[in-house]
């Protein structure tokens, strides 16, 4: 669980980020979801972008992946939501948190 400090942190962190996934009216597969995992461990944070044919509700979808890979919903705003998870490898660990 990150507090509202680091999640302020990742909000200004991913501010600059282009969306990398669009989930579409496939909705939340297994694959998506093992996609975004890969993504994470290699970059930390991610943006993804839901397309209106998804029929879906951002937060919902935002929360609904986080729990499924592990993942901390840092942010989820219009039709694009916000990830983040540390990576397990300490050489690969690009974002230094702000300590709790």
């Amino acid at each position: 669980m990150i507090t509202s400090k680091q999640r302020a942190f990742l909000r200004k962190e991913a501010n600059g980020l282009d969306p990398i996934f669009q989930i579409g009216k496939g909705g939340i597969t297994e694959e998506i979801c093992h996609q975004l995992l890969i993504a994470l461990e290699a970059r930390e944070l991610i943006k993804v972008h839901i397309l209106e044919t998804a029929l879906l509700d951002t937060k919902t979808a935002c929360n609904e992946i986080a729990e499924k890979i592990g993942a901390e919903p840092v942010q989820a705003i219009g039709s694009k939501f916000v990830l983040y998870k540390q990576a397990r490898d300490v050489k690969k660990r690009k974002i230094e948190l702000p300590k709790k």
